[in-house]
């Protein structure tokens, strides 16, 4: 999860420039082989932008992860998840599914509580609460 605390233009690589609005965006992503590397990068503010989550992690703020391990990618399943939820916007086409047939893995939230309510929909286990 990133936060924005204004609106910004970001160019995201090949993607183009994009205004992202300020709120909260929940990114769905795997790394079957290195999970805590790649969320070290992820929270690395001093990384070269490889991927289109490094463009938007270098200009908001990593407020908040959330995984689970297995063998299987689920960011696919997820993200439809996401995009079916009613207090989620898909802010940019594209975004981090370059490689599947997915429309975008990056959803909008205007508000910190919708995330977690998302998040507790999607894997009940993580009980996650707006404080």
């Amino acid at each position: 999860m990133i936060e924005l605390t204004e609106a910004i233009p970001i160019n995201v690589g090949r993607l183009g420039i994009h205004i992202f609005e300020s709120g909260y965006y929940l990114y769905t992503g795997s790394a079957l082989n290195g999970l805590v590397s790649r969320i070290s990068r992820h929270i690395r503010s001093d990384k070269p932008c490889h991927w289109h989550i490094d463009y938007l992690t270098q200009a908001g703020r990593v407020t908040g992860i959330f995984w689970t391990v297995g063998r299987e990618k689920n960011e696919c399943q997820w993200s439809r998840q996401i995009s079916s939820s009613r207090t989620s916007t898909s802010p940019m086409r594209g975004f981090g599914s370059s490689d599947c047939k997915c429309e975008t893995h990056l959803y909008f939230f205007s508000r910190l509580s919708n995330v977690y309510r998302m998040i507790n929909e999607i894997n009940p286990k993580y009980s996650v609460r707006c404080e």
